[in-house]
């Protein structure tokens, strides 16, 4: 199998391209799929550096990539839901690390699995569920964001970001986003309803009035201003600084979840939800992609093209 992997923990250049990984074992409840698509995240990079070795066994060589959108190829005896030549999504994060998405072919758990939206490309799939599932999961089961909240969601324009800001205005919150000065026009064109400079001070001090939610997607000293733009600090979810825990909130660490997927391609389809994508690399090119991730200022999505 032709595919990105790695044999060993360290920067960008321990990615190689390999004709000869072994073929991706498919178990009763597994879906084989063929991959035409895969999304990169900040979190395919803290598994390259090791940093996740204490959460999860890993197994070299590791085939980067956790967000997939392809065909399938085949299917366990157990599976129901999918078939040879459906198109789908997902976000494969399985119980190991080991089989991901940059490669010809990647082993699923049908739980990480949805229909691809008929809307979007495979490259707009393929970039949409790690980062939709942590906005959707983070807006309505932690925050409980409804009609009529006021949201502040932090650096905006990033790829949770911009999906958390379509997510909160569907649901028919009044949204409040961080980001640079050369964002602002592209989140207002997003429905975003007022939009802050995350350079030009603490966000509660250009607050006209706390907000009933917040979103952290950078941590640090952001996070800790949070209870300072809330009304309730149970109210704060933050996906990049457990120390939210501390204030009353709730980290939030995305799980795959064939409902949520489903929910996000109807967002999709129903036009309330569209995936930009900053820049689609070929395989070959997998290592500038994570390189590109890595420089933190990517508006959308980054994406690698394998078929």
């Amino acid at each position: 199998m032709r595919g990105v992997a790695y044999e060993q923990f360290g920067d960008v250049d321990v990615l190689t391209v390999r004709d000869d990984l072994p073929d991706p074992p498919v178990g009763p409840d597994t879906v084989l799929v063929r991959v035409h698509a895969a999304g990169v995240n900040p979190v395919d990079l803290s598994i390259r550096q090791g940093s996740l070795a204490g959460a999860f066994p890993h197994h070299f060589p590791i085939v980067p990539g956790w967000e997939v959108a392809g065909v399938v190829e085949a299917a366990g005896p157990a599976v129901v839901d999918f078939r040879p030549g459906d198109e789908v999504f997902g976000y494969v994060r399985r119980d190991d690390v080991q089989w991901g998405a940059m490669a010809e072919f990647v082993p699923a758990p049908q739980r990480c699995l949805a229909a691809k939206p008929r809307s979007l490309s495979f490259a707009e799939a393929g970039a949409l569920p790690l980062a939709g599932l942590t906005a959707y999961q983070a807006l309505t089961e932690v925050l409980d964001v409804g009609e009529g909240d006021r949201v502040l969601v932090h650096r905006a324009a990033g790829g949770v970001g911009f999906n958390a800001v379509q997510i909160a205005v569907a649901l028919g919150a009044h949204v409040v986003g961080t980001a640079s000065p050369r964002n602002h026009g592209f989140l207002r064109d997003t429905g975003v309803a007022e939009v802050l400079d995350h350079s030009a001070g603490p966000i509660s001090a250009q607050l006209s009035e706390p907000v009933d939610a917040v979103l952290d997607l950078v941590g640090g000293d952001t996070l800790a201003d949070a209870p300072r733009q809330v009304r309730d600090p149970a109210r704060i979810a933050s996906v990049v600084d457990p120390a939210v825990n501390g204030m009353g909130g709730r980290y939030v660490f995305v799980r795959p979840d064939a409902h949520d997927l489903e929910e996000l391609g109807r967002m999709a389809d129903a036009g309330q939800l569209r995936v930009p994508i900053a820049r689609a690399f070929p395989l070959e090119q997998a290592a500038d992609a994570q390189a590109l991730v890595a420089e933190g200022h990517v508006r959308g999505k980054v994406v690698v093209t394998v078929r």
